[in-house]
């Protein structure tokens, strides 16, 4: 019997290798000769740690937060406090810099790389927007499937050709981010879908809708569920039936920076959903990611339980674009300062204090 040639994506999480432990470890032991208490900078230690096991590196030569862009079908269901047409607004003001993102990103010392993958709107020739569109918004999954199983292929081969690009790029650290009226609807569904959950537990306000419209949310998300019955055992179904194409672009970017050995920070909920289906793609995924903050999302939570990924900054965040992932950036980037600057006791001249 003539098999397939495997696709990009498989071959892509072929790739994929576990992290370096023995690296984690001799880093850790290093961190532990420092003239400080053992264990006493918490979880910066942690960071540094990781940071230099997945890319062999002790500082960061470039930080790229990419924003993906998307629209969706759902939002016709009225489960959002905002227009669609503000998606393509928000895309406007990311390209000119006056974004949330682009302010966190410029204190972090980060460049924005804004992607169009399905966004209602003819931009023509953007400059500083990479056109990467699969489609104008998925449809409504409310009544069928969000997108088709070869779009779903294509949103996360976009995402892993993004990340292939990012070595030669000297790009050691990638953050994540999205736009898209309405993708908090998808983003629980996802979520209820891999944890059997229901949406009532996984669904929350998204941009501040009242007691009506969440209700209503729910209730189309658990309709999206029953008509679309996306197997979780098949993340690319998933995808198909009730995600996003930026969720699907995010999702690929992460595969394909784990191959590539590029540690990401993933943002908020909408990132963090993309992140499960790439973890529920290839399970090794999670030891390169970099869980940038606990948003207000109550789903959010559920995904980082699923993955065993603890946040690294609880501050109410709910705006997503990849701010979360700004922020936490620097903190990556402090960890490998105090790697590479705190001296040893034997070279601070300063006695070691005991192990009890």
């Amino acid at each position: 019997m003539k098999t397939s040639p495997p696709t990009d994506l498989q071959r892509t999480l072929d790739r994929i290798r576990p992290v370096d432990q023995a690296a984690a470890a001799e880093i850790q032991a290093r961190i532990n000769r420092q003239a400080k208490p053992k264990g006493s900078l918490g979880r910066l230690e942690e960071f540094a740690r990781q940071f230099v096991a997945i890319t062999g590196r002790e500082e960061i030569r470039k930080k790229v937060i990419f924003t993906f862009a998307g629209d969706h079908g759902v939002a016709a269901e009225g489960v959002s406090a905002f227009p669609r047409e503000v998606t393509p607004q928000m895309v406007y003001n990311f390209v000119e810099g006056g974004a949330a993102i682009n302010a966190l990103s410029r204190h972090a010392g980060a460049e924005v790389i804004v992607v169009d993958m399905g966004v209602d709107h003819d931009f023509g020739r953007l400059g500083g927007l990479l056109d990467r569109k699969i489609g104008r918004g998925t449809a409504n999954f409310a009544e069928g499937p969000a997108m088709t199983h070869a779009e779903a292929i294509r949103c996360l081969e976009t995402g892993i050709a993004l990340a292939c690009s990012c070595p030669a790029a000297g790009i050691d650290l990638v953050g994540t981010g999205d736009m898209g009226i309405a993708n908090t609807t998808p983003s629980a569904a996802i979520t209820a879908a891999f944890t059997g959950r229901s949406p009532a537990k996984v669904t929350h306000r998204g941009t501040g809708i009242d007691d009506a419209t969440l209700a209503r949310k729910i209730r189309v998300i658990e309709q999206g569920l029953a008509v679309n019955r996306p197997d979780p055992r098949d993340p690319v179904d998933v995808l198909a039936k009730v995600g996003g194409f930026e969720i699907g672009g995010i999702a690929g970017l992460i595969i394909g920076c784990a191959a590539e050995g590029i540690p990401v920070v993933v943002d908020g909920f909408i990132s963090t959903a993309g992140a499960l289906i790439a973890c529920e793609l290839h399970p090794r995924i999670r030891e390169y990611l970099f869980a940038a903050h606990c948003s207000v999302e109550v789903g959010h939570t559920v995904i980082l339980e699923r993955l065993r990924l603890q946040p690294m900054l609880d501050l109410q965040l709910r705006l997503g674009e990849g701010t979360g992932a700004a922020l936490a950036m620097t903190l990556v980037e402090a960890s490998l300062r105090m790697l590479r600057e705190v001296k040893t006791f034997a070279e601070a001249g300063v006695a070691e204090g005991s192990d009890v």
